[in-house]
């Protein structure tokens, strides 16, 4: 963990016990008595969809020859989302593990390294979709929203996401190695080549529409799933909500937790961002604080397990040592 991934959690940490002391204590803690650990394992384990749903979307991106298949892109996408959630990586650190995971298996370095990065893009697409139901669903709910700033930010999440499909759909990447590669007196050669192989495939990605168009698909269906984590969550503490109203709840939390990639786990912005959409919805602050720690039970139940398979994993891929 390097220092400032360590500042930031610890800074994120506090805001978080602070976001939830502010509330009715008595009333967060008689809302997680009545869920009890049945309730709050129940709504932890309503992820599980979420994540086969993200599965066979990424599974859209890579050669149906070598891949694994769908219960091995869901241990991927376990591990994926156990690193990104528990570690100071930025929300980027995932990826890196399994994309040496998928290597280690014998999946060739090009379609490891594009299935991930052009997941990476299209969920960049599709949560800026998803982002939209929820404000709609706001709306829809009679909130005052300030117009102004809301198509600022949705304009600067497109550009962010057109920008990334555009460079990568230029093959920028490729061509700044090679300019890394002629400045290093073509000591990075083998950098450059692999760098030339995954533009190469990446282009043909892009050529395949209805993979896209699909991966797309499966990953908004994701993010529809994780509503139904809010709606578990809601009906086991005591205080069922409309699917509407859990969307909405959804939506707008992950959007947040995007926004706040650099803050490890989106420690704070998470229970606070809980706390409001909470009120919006209607709720008790109380409910919006429970929620947040419903969610961070989560993390505990699903992902530190997660960080314990990665660990099995990479030390069951490992080539075996040989004596000289």
């Amino acid at each position: 963990m390097n220092r400032a991934g360590l500042l930031l959690a610890l800074a994120g940490f506090g805001i978080a016990c602070w976001v939830v002391w502010q509330q009715d204590l008595a009333a967060v803690g008689g809302l997680l008595a009545s869920a009890g650990i049945v309730g709050l394992m129940l709504t932890a384990l309503s992820h599980i969809p979420a994540m086969v749903l993200n599965a066979q979307a990424w599974a859209m991106l890579m050669p149906r020859h070598g891949r694994p298949g769908l219960p091995g892109m869901v241990f991927q996408v376990w591990v994926r989302e156990a690193v990104n959630a528990l570690l100071p990586v930025g929300r980027v650190g995932g990826e890196l593990v399994c994309y040496r995971l998928l290597r280690r298996q014998g999946m060739r370095a090009a379609p490891a390294a594009g299935g991930l990065i052009a997941d990476v893009a299209l969920s960049l697409v599709s949560q800026l979709l998803f982002a939209l139901l929820g404000l709609a669903l706001l709306a829809m709910a009679g909130a005052a929203l300030g117009w102004g700033a809301l198509a600022g930010g949705l304009l600067l999440g497109a550009a962010c996401a057109g920008g990334f499909i555009a460079a990568l759909r230029a093959g920028l990447i490729g061509r700044a190695v090679t300019v890394l590669n002629r400045l290093a007196q073509d000591r990075l050669a083998g950098l450059a080549e692999g760098a030339r192989r995954l533009d190469t495939y990446l282009r043909r990605l892009w050529a395949r529409p209805r993979a896209l168009l699909a991966c797309t698909a499966w990953q908004f269906a994701a993010w529809l799933a994780g509503g139904l984590e809010i709606w578990v969550a809601c009906w086991a503490l005591g205080v069922p909500i409309s699917v509407a109203d859990a969307l909405m709840i959804e939506a707008l939390i992950q959007a947040l937790a995007s926004a706040a990639f650099i803050v490890p786990g989106a420690l704070g912005v998470q229970e606070a961002g809980f706390v409001g959409l909470a009120v919006l919805a209607g709720l008790d602050p109380a409910m919006g604080a429970a929620l947040a720690v419903t969610r961070r039970f989560r993390d505990v139940v699903l992902y530190l397990p997660g960080l314990l398979a990665w660990a099995w994993a990479e030390r069951a891929s490992a080539p075996p040592v040989t004596a000289r």
